[in-house]
C-alpha cells in the first residue's frame, strides 16, 4: 500500500484528512507518528509558499509523499488578518481560545454587516521524484460576536455560515467535510491523487509517488 504523510500535528486537521481520505488504498501517517522529526519553520509570506515549504520538507527527509496545507481566516475589515498568522495570531505557544478571544477583542463594536471573512486553504503535495501539485479552496462566512458551538477547532466556533445558520463549530463532519475550505481544496487534490496512483498501477510499479 501506498504511504502519504500529512504534515501536520494539529489533531483536528488530521482527523479530518484521514476522513476526507479514507476510500483511498493509502497508509495515511502525520507528524505525530514521527516524534523526533524537527519543527518546520513557516517563512512564506503566503498559504501557498507555506504549505509548499512543509511539503517539500517532510517529503525531502522521510522520503514518502507528504501533503501538507497552510489555510486560515481573513477577515474583511482587517484587511485580511490574521491571514497566514492564523495559528498564531495571539502569539508563539497560544492555543485556539487565546486567538479567538483576540479576534472577538480585534472586531469589538464592528456590525454584522462588516464582519465578513472566509477560510483559505492551499493543499501542496509533494512526492520523493520531486514533482508538486497544488489546489486551493475557499468558504466565505462572517465572525460572530462570541463562540458558538463545540466541534472543529480553531476559528470554527466564531465562523458562521449564514446560509446555515451555524457555525462550523456547530456542524457535523459529514456537513464540515462537504462544505469547508480544506474540503474545497481536498476535491480537486483527490483527482491528482487518483491519477497518481492510477499512473502507478499502469506502470506496475504499485505507486507513481
Amino acid at each position: 500500500m501506498n504511504k502519504i504523510i500529512i504534515a501536520s500535528r494539529n489533531r483536528g486537521k488530521i482527523d479530518e484528512y484521514k476522513e476526507l481520505l479514507s476510500d483511498f488504498p493509502l497508509a495515511i501517517v502525520s507528524l505525530l507518528d514521527l516524534s523526533d522529526f524537527p519543527e518546520i519553520r513557516e517563512t512564506g509570506a503566503t498559504f501557498r509558499e507555506n504549505a509548499l515549504i512543509k511539503a517539500r520538507a517532510v517529503a525531502a527527509a522521510a522520503g514518502e509523499t507528504a501533503l501538507a496545507d497552510d489555510s486560515g481566516l481573513e477577515v474583511d475589515c482587517l484587511q485580511g488578518a490574521p491571514g497566514v498568522f492564523s495559528s498564531r495570531y495571539s502569539g508563539p505557544g497560544k492555543d485556539d481560545l487565546a486567538n479567538n478571544q483576540k479576534l472577538l477583542d480585534a472586531l469589538r463594536g464592528i456590525p454584522e454587516y462588516r464582519r465578513s471573512a472566509r477560510f483559505r486553504c492551499v493543499i501542496a503535495l509533494v512526492t520523493p521524484r520531486g514533482k508538486e501539485y497544488l489546489s486551493e479552496g475557499v468558504c466565505e462566512g462572517t465572525i460572530t460576536e462570541q463562540p458558538i458551538g463545540t466541534k472543529g477547532f480553531g476559528y470554527d466556533p466564531l465562523f458562521l455560515i449564514p446560509s446555515l445558520g451555524k457555525t462550523f463549530a456547530e456542524l457535523g463532519s459529514d456537513v464540515k467535510n462537504r462544505i469547508s475550505h480544506r474540503a474545497q481544496a481536498m476535491r480537486a487534490m483527490r483527482d491528482i491523487l487518483s491519477y497518481l496512483l492510477k499512473e502507478g498501477a499502469e506502470k506496475g510499479c504499485g505507486s507513481a509517488f
